[in-house]
């Protein structure tokens, strides 16, 4: 897996969130994204996941040194922020099992248990999100991004709403996530995260 953004441009009428931003990542890094609010972290790993199209510039996500497509490449990606949604009506479970169908995943039961487990919610697997708290949801969003294995993670903002062991808890999966031969990039204001990352870069290098 190898992610090359080569002179991003990021412009929203005429607001220039950053331009000419430029990143590698291969296995084992972990690049911390930092910068004030409304900055363009989250546009940024946006961009890299591809979610979004940058102004100018380019993407590319490889893998064995081939280039995927982008149906692919939402495939080999995890994306962990505080906004992305989950169906509050349905259980822990029954979220995990719908992400598990739509990515492909066959035989997805003991994955499931076990990372329901991993991230602290194993006794509410059956539970709809509906009854969980702002905390517990994030970690259900940890949860749903690590599911499928990805080789490249994105967390924005992944402390969010967090106690004290679930930072723990991210900090390990940045850990886990490297030493696997994956890669992390993470997206913060806080100093914890970024202090788990073993590189680092700063959005406001690039107004």
């Amino acid at each position: 897996m190898k992610l090359e953004a080569t002179a991003l441009t990021k412009r929203f009428k005429r607001l220039v969130l950053f331009r000419g931003l430029s990143l590698t990542v291969q296995p084992g890094m972990s690049v911390a994204v930092v910068g004030p609010n409304g900055s363009g972290k989250s546009t940024l790993l946006q961009i890299l996941a591809g979610l979004q199209w940058p102004t100018k510039g380019t993407v590319c996500f490889s893998v064995e040194g081939q280039e995927v497509t982008r149906e692919e490449q939402l495939l080999q990606i995890g994306f962990v922020a505080p906004y992305i949604n989950l169906y509050t009506d349905f259980t822990a479970r029954e979220n995990l099992s719908f992400l598990a169908k739509a990515r492909r995943l066959p035989e997805a039961a003991a994955r499931i248990d076990a990372l329901l487990d991993r991230v602290g919610l194993a006794g509410r697997g059956d539970d709809p999100l509906r009854t969980f708290s702002s905390g517990m949801v994030q970690r259900m969003r940890l949860a749903a991004g690590l599911l499928h294995r990805p080789s490249l993670l994105f967390l924005d903002e992944p402390v969010t709403n967090l106690d004290d062991p679930g930072r723990m808890l991210v900090q390990s999966v940045v850990a886990e996530q490297t030493a696997a031969g994956g890669a992390v990039v993470l997206a913060t204001n806080a100093a914890a995260p970024t202090s788990w990352c073993t590189d680092r870069l700063s959005v406001t290098d690039y107004t």
